[in-house]
């Protein structure tokens, strides 16, 4: 296994997955409110993450504050 180029390998991808996740709750933040169907206080996420050849299932729960 060469370590170096699983690492590499594994931050393009989260960068990816950082970029188009942030891009794609900007925009369902962004209508909510332009609906007005944005409520007010903390909103709840969630991220799944899985590699079935590895048999990995890891998920991470969050708060998002939009001001």
């Amino acid at each position: 296994m060469d370590e170096e180029k699983l690492n590499l390998s594994i931050r393009k991808f989260l960068k990816q997955v950082g970029v188009t996740s942030q891009r794609e709750i900007e925009l369902a933040v962004r209508d909510a409110a332009e609906s007005g169907q944005l409520q007010t206080g903390p909103m709840t996420v969630k991220v799944t993450l899985e590699c079935p050849d590895l048999g990995l299932e890891h998920t991470v729960d969050g708060k998002l504050e939009a001001g």
